[in-house]
């Protein structure tokens, strides 16, 4: 028999989601949504792993919350179709994650590629927070949990959904055959396997302030796309330009469309036209940052639209996150159930049948 398509995924609510997280993933998610051979999809609001490293600021962590579920909705997210919910509420995760941990070393999750970018990027080398650390082992939890055979992520996270497939195949092993591997879900386009931030760094990123939110004013947009880096030595319009490596192209590669050159840009026919142009000279960086802003600023309209409802309505967001915890919290609590019984640690059950004692749901 088939194994339902199940997708899971999720993001950390340390602020407001930006472009990158657009088309690295939640764009994937769109199309994920609108799959008929979806049987279900989650998306997790991982507020448990974002206080691994802002212990100090649950604040932060709390505002972000909703703010990202507002991105969600305004970007198309249906909730009637995908469940949202928030990690902290489903307590099935965290107990998972401590059966997990008897399962892997910690020479194995030190190899973790992922954890170990993570770790030098968060200076944490001198002073790492354990949870930080078991990341992986409790991602793999997240995944499971909702039986996931599906996750939509960044090519960065891919040693994560290693390390999963491995927790599961030793849990089967041990116990026998409950959970199922998922399947990383890379996106489509090689251009948004990683969008760079708009200095030209390799990862866009909040704590470095150089990203496009999808919140962002068309005044903010404005700013951010005529300082993006380019070509620095294309100094002059008529000098040969550099397209590779330049932030501007990378982002038109990832969110150009079909029609992008007829309403803004008609003198060129596709961005190969474009592109060429730019290679021989006689092609300023400002028309082609004017170009990018009508593109961008056309995709994020409708989102800062929908958004303005929501921001007026707080109360229609957090009804959202309850009724999707409330149906992530009963799915989650059926794998670990499975687990249990596996494992033959579901004591009252197995020592009512052991001695025909009344069973307790406990």
């Amino acid at each position: 028999m088939a194994k339902d398509k199940i997708v899971l995924t999720g993001d950390r609510p340390t602020g407001r989601l930006h472009i990158g997280h657009y088309v690295g993933s939640l764009r994937q998610r769109l199309i994920l949504q609108e799959d008929p051979s979806i049987d279900k999809m989650f998306i997790m609001i991982a507020d448990a792993q974002a206080l691994t490293d802002n212990a100090d600021n649950p604040e932060k962590v709390r505002e972000s919350v909703l703010q990202v579920t507002m991105d969600y909705l305004s970007i198309g997210i249906d909730p009637d179709r995908t469940t949202i919910f928030i990690q902290s509420k489903i307590p099935a995760l965290h107990e998972m994650t401590m059966y997990y941990m008897n399962l892997v070393t910690v020479a194995r999750v030190q190899r973790n590629p992922t954890v170990k970018n993570e770790i030098k990027m968060r200076g944490f080398e001198a002073n790492l927070p354990v949870g930080f650390f078991t990341y992986p082992i409790s991602q793999a939890s997240d995944i499971t949990a909702f039986m996931g055979t599906i996750v939509p992520v960044g090519e960065d996270q891919e040693p994560m959904i290693e390390q999963c497939r491995e927790i599961v195949r030793k849990f089967n092993a041990t116990y026998g055959e409950v959970l199922v591997e998922p399947e990383i879900y890379l996106p489509y386009n090689k251009a948004c396997l990683r969008l760079p931030g708009t200095d030209g760094q390799a990862k866009m990123s909040k704590s470095l302030g150089n990203t496009i939110y999808l919140s962002d004013s068309e005044e903010e947009l404005r700013t951010k796309v005529m300082s993006m880096y380019t070509d620095p030595n294309h100094i002059r319009i008529e000098d040969p330009g550099q397209v590779e490596g330049n932030t501007v192209f990378t982002y038109l590669d990832a969110l150009v469309q079909p029609d992008s050159f007829e309403k803004y840009l008609p003198e060129y026919k596709n961005l190969d036209e474009l592109k060429s142009h730019y290679r021989r000279g006689g092609l300023g960086d400002v028309k082609v940052k004017k170009f990018l802003l009508k593109v961008l600023n056309e995709f994020l309209v409708p989102i800062r639209e929908r958004r303005a409802y929501y921001e007026e309505h707080p109360e229609v967001v957090v009804d959202v996150l309850r009724k999707g915890t409330e149906k992530a919290n009963a799915e989650a609590e059926q794998t670990l159930d499975k687990m249990k019984k596996a494992m033959q640690i579901d004591y009252f059950n197995q020592w009512a049948e052991d001695y025909n004692l009344d069973k307790v749901d406990m």
